[in-house]
């Protein structure tokens, strides 16, 4: 995490009330730290054809099948291709920035439209750090868990309760695991 994301993080969590290592820790494993395409300067998505689907009903079209993660450029061709059939259900199944979060999710952080949320993730790091705190601060389980540091109920609220045969499908560490290494790291940082 760069020196400007750390300061965004520590702004951003007394706000909130949040411990800033906390905060950083769940940012660092959800996105690694980055909120914007470093190729493109657009904002990082996964379109989510599954969710397209029940938002919306249509039948999905080929590009859809293409995204995959962490391929950027194939998320927006699916995301390209959705968005002219219904704008707003499009951005609705798409998580966004650095915290991932779905679009559908806008009134739970007090926006009055899909597209709000969008525009105001797009204005830079702080904002989405904030969509962040917004969106812990809406949930007392994990707003709880965060606070007392149980990653493993962390993990399984925000990336539900599979996210380690996840883990084990694409060889990488759980995030309770990586959740706990990063707080290590960033609670010696911020004291």
């Amino acid at each position: 995490m760069n020196k400007e994301l750390q300061i965004i993080v520590i702004s951003v969590a007394c706000q909130f009330k949040f411990e800033p290592a906390a905060l950083a820790s769940f940012i660092e494993v959800e996105s690694g730290g980055k909120g914007f395409d470093d190729k493109t300067g657009k904002i990082l998505i996964q379109f989510e054809p599954i969710w397209m689907k029940r938002l919306a009903p249509y039948t999905p079209s080929g590009a859809w099948s293409v995204n995959k993660v962490d391929v950027q450029s194939k998320e927006w061709i699916a995301f390209n291709d959705a968005f002219p059939k219904n704008p707003n259900k499009a951005m609705e199944a798409t998580s966004i920035g650095l915290g991932q979060i779905m679009g559908f999710h806008y009134k739970r952080l007090g926006y009055a439209s899909v597209g709000a949320m969008w525009d105001d993730a797009k204005k830079g790091l702080e904002r989405q750090v904030w969509q962040i705190a917004k969106f812990i601060e809406t949930d007392k389980n994990l707003q709880t868990a965060l606070k007392i540091g149980d990653w493993h109920k962390v993990a399984t609220i925000y990336n539900g309760s599979g996210y380690k045969e996840i883990a084990r499908k694409y060889g990488r560490e759980p995030y309770n695991l990586s959740m706990a290494k990063a707080y290590g790291k960033y609670k010696a940082l911020f004291t």
